[in-house]
């Protein structure tokens, strides 16, 4: 066989593969046959987030059917899972009833009473995950080691290779440079739009910070008045449960600001974003990674989650837009930033590509 064959077919299956298994992930997550029963040890918060990303993820494959807990409860379900009563339970939900998984996420003192878990209720199901509490840390890129005798988890942060940084800057050029040029009739449709509909400039620019907190200009089509400012004020002092919805997302979904028709379409789909390829293209962006915030939304972190999001270049889409959109709050943001910067790898920007042309085919949860 012909080696250009031979490597183009190598080059392929290292892309199609991984990406078959996503579509496929995608597009059966929500049928009733897809993925294993689970049931939940613990309803604390990490119980409650692992809860919550099942139901949100249906691609991971698992379901929570219920929940355990030595904890007296004042409520009889979490987020629609039941809360049947103690951990004995498990030796009915496993053997008797067919539950394959167990997830052991337990907030006070959990990795003390990991052991005793396991050696009571071990035998009760074929596959027991254990959500320890190493808050922050990696998940996935991180390998058990037999130190020994000693349980040693070794973390790999592919972020600090500089390889790795080759292979995602060639990425970004890889897309962006043909998207742009392909997408450049289309943006000069939507500048003719906007300006029918308001008068003034077609392109919003404004500062924001990127990698090391050098401040970048992010361009973005407008979809909003010129004086979107002042109509956020009045809303606010009218209504104070628009001013409760900012403060939870810094987003609206009935917003006075957008423009009517084009501001819809453009926000809906995300092609406002689209004169961000320039600045992949120059380098002041990634395709994939934590969105560049204004000040106002960055404020509201805390200055260890800046200090981890000004490590790396911002990204034109990110987890968070292809996990929640616009859906998730201040922590899901965090929580899937931090995921991302710390669990980098060229398969999960492939990911987040694929989720995110999902996303703005679909429309899915824009504002």
């Amino acid at each position: 066989f012909s080696r250009l064959i031979i490597a183009v077919a190598w080059v392929l299956a290292l892309v199609l593969v991984p990406l078959g298994r996503t579509v496929l992930r995608m597009l059966f997550a929500r049928r009733a046959w897809w993925g294993s029963a689970a049931v939940i040890f613990g309803s604390g918060k990490t119980a409650r987030q692992v809860v919550s990303i099942l139901q949100q993820q249906p691609e991971l494959g698992l379901k929570p059917v219920a929940i355990l807990t030595d904890k007296p409860q004042t409520e009889d379900q979490i987020r629609g899972v039941p809360v049947l009563g103690g951990l004995e339970l498990a030796r009915r939900m496993g053997p008797e009833l067919g539950v394959r998984y167990c997830i052991v996420a337990m907030d006070e003192d959990s990795n003390n009473r990991l052991y005793d878990v396991h050696k009571q209720y071990g035998d009760c199901f074929p596959h027991m995950m254990v959500i320890p509490e190493l808050g922050g840390l990696a998940s996935l890129w991180i390998v058990a080691r037999d130190v020994g005798g000693v349980l040693g988890l070794e973390i790999r942060h592919n972020l600090l290779i500089k390889g790795n940084h080759w292979l995602k800057r060639s990425l970004d050029l890889a897309v962006a440079v043909p998207a742009l040029v392909i997408t450049a009739p289309l943006v000069a449709v939507m500048v003719g739009w906007i300006k029918l509909v308001d008068r003034g400039p077609a392109f919003y620019v404004q500062e924001r910070e990127g990698q090391n907190g050098a401040l970048i200009p992010i361009c973005k089509l407008r979809t909003m008045y010129v004086d979107a400012e002042a109509r956020l004020q009045k809303l606010f002092t009218e209504n104070e449960a628009a001013r409760a919805e900012w403060q939870r997302y810094f987003k609206l979904k009935d917003d006075p600001r957008i423009l009517p028709g084009v501001g819809w379409f453009l926000r809906k789909f995300s092609l406002d974003e689209l004169p961000q390829l320039w600045a992949v293209v120059k380098g002041r962006m990634s395709l994939c990674g934590p969105r560049p915030f204004p000040s106002y939304h960055l404020d509201a972190f805390n200055q260890e989650f800046r200090a981890l999001r000004r490590r790396v270049l911002p990204g034109l889409s990110g987890l968070w837009q292809i996990s929640a959109r616009s859906e998730g709050d201040l922590e899901v943001q965090e929580r899937l930033d931090t995921y991302y910067i710390r669990n980098w790898s060229l398969w999960l920007d492939l990911y987040v590509l694929g989720r995110t042309m999902w996303a703005v085919i679909t429309g899915r949860g824009a504002r």
